[in-house]
């Protein structure tokens, strides 16, 4: 049976009435050195995620509880993402690429250098619904050997990309950011929030996604009061769920922070899951936790 921690809702304004859920949140499991990148897979009934330094994905099972390993020798594996066709893309920030895992098992290079030059570490990754793949590529799998390995970037900055798995070409969609992070669509993805870590203070930057795939705009949207942000969600109201490091924050469409869910240890990422999509999956430091909420995730 899994632990529970007190369920902490904090209500900042009035916008937050009504968002909350479960009184206690379940600590599926605990153990992990960075726990990373929840992935639902609604055919299968099960989540994975990234144990960076231990370099491996991990499994829970949703209908036995049961917690395995999915991958040993994982790349460094950081954020995961499950694509139209229910295959797990996975950010390899120490093998400096993002794959693709087939449903026999095998594991396809989709990216892995731009215009001839290494990636630098991917990190966190979206698939839209015409099935580009964006991603972020900060340095942080290259600074050491602890969740990477220690190697010179070989670009010129910190990128956003867009791929087209369908003709391998990739491109930057934003190239002025200090340290790309978290991002999520909206939920009608014509607008795309993205995560600057190291920037004082931490902030969600905000860009409209143009017809041909271009991004404009990028004003910052919102910003962190509690250390940095990280993941990013999306649910079907255009609320915001970032994660920071005393819990999960929760933005209104506009900007404006509304509330928060409280947990014990930084939180670094999120993902909604379960048939109805109100299923809370969140990653903290050494722990993987969850709660039914009385809102859903965007598709």
């Amino acid at each position: 049976m899994a632990d529970v921690v007190p369920a902490r809702f904090q209500q900042l304004d009035d916008r937050f009435n009504g968002l909350d859920g479960d009184y206690v949140v379940e600590r599926l499991h605990t153990g992990a050195r960075k726990a990373e990148g929840p992935a639902y897979f609604a055919g299968g009934r099960y989540l994975v995620w990234s144990d960076i330094p231990n370099d491996r994905l991990l499994r829970w099972d949703e209908t036995t509880g049961a917690v395995g390993v999915f991958r040993e020798r994982s790349g460094f594996g950081n954020g995961n993402t499950v694509d139209r066709e229910g295959r797990l893309i996975t950010c390899e920030q120490g093998a400096r690429r993002v794959t693709r895992t087939e449903h026999d098992g095998t594991v396809t290079v989709l990216a892995d250098r731009y215009q001839g030059r290494r990636l630098n570490s991917p990190n966190d990754v979206v698939v839209r619904s015409d099935g580009t793949i964006w991603f972020t590529d900060p340095p942080y799998g290259i600074h050491s050997d602890y969740e990477g390995v220690q190697a010179d970037s070989e670009l010129d900055g910190w990128y956003v990309f867009r791929l087209d798995p369908s003709t391998g070409e990739l491109t930057v969609v934003a190239d002025d950011f200090c340290r790309p992070n978290g991002l999520a669509f909206s939920a009608d993805e014509q607008r795309l929030f993205i995560a600057d870590t190291r920037q004082e203070p931490s902030h969600i930057r905000v860009f409209d996604v143009e017809p041909d795939g271009t991004l404009s705009g990028g004003k910052i949207h919102a910003e962190c009061d509690n250390g940095r942000f990280d993941g990013l969600r999306v649910d079907t109201e255009d609320r915001i769920w970032a994660a920071a490091w005393d819990g999960l924050h929760c933005f209104a469409p506009d900007g404006d922070l509304i509330g928060k869910l409280l947990l014990p240890e930084a939180v670094s990422n999120l993902t909604f899951g379960g048939p109805r999509r109100n299923h809370l999956f969140i990653t903290a430091s050494t722990s993987l936790y969850a709660l039914k909420v009385t809102f859903n995730g965007a598709r």
